[in-house]
């Protein structure tokens, strides 16, 4: 089957063509970028400090790791009702501190490396409840969250 009329290839080494109105796609997106890179900076010092305060031994439950994420979960259930459904934030604070500042405290790739180190240096068991745990606890963290945020808020405006 042919084509009937193809379009030309583009070269690799040809430029790529502005968007219309002459701006780039990122116009617009670096306040963005930045407040997400300083939240993120903030929320992961944070995670270093506790697990420095906090630090788990080698083959047990790694509940520095377990904690900081169900709190930031927590704090995300209350900080999404407060932001949607309370306040008109400024554009910028979602991506700051839900984004940045929980997105850097929470930390789901530690849990996953968490898994594997236990998993690898034979404590599976240990590995598979830590890995159920926190999964349930972080999604009953955030639906408690937003569940108490709703009823406390409800309370006040009666």
């Amino acid at each position: 089957m042919t084509v009937p009329h193809p379009d030309p290839l583009e070269r690799p080494d040809s430029p790529v063509p502005a968007p219309a109105g002459g701006s780039s796609p990122w116009h617009g997106q670096g306040s963005v970028v930045a407040v997400v890179a300083l939240g993120g900076a903030l929320g992961a010092t944070a995670r270093y400090a506790a697990a420095e305060l906090w630090p788990a031994s080698a083959g047990t439950f790694p509940w520095t790791t377990f904690t900081v994420n169900v709190v930031g979960c927590a704090v995300i259930g209350v900080f999404m009702v407060l932001i949607t459904e309370v306040w008109a934030a400024h554009r910028l604070v979602r991506p700051f501190f839900g984004t940045g500042v929980l997105g850097g405290f929470t930390t789901f790739s530690t849990y996953a490396v968490d898994i594997q180190k236990l998993v690898d240096t034979g404590h599976p068991g240990v590995g598979l409840g830590y890995l159920a745990a926190t999964l349930c606890a972080a999604l009953a963290a955030v639906w408690l969250a937003v569940t108490a945020t709703r009823r406390t808020l409800a309370r006040r405006q009666r």
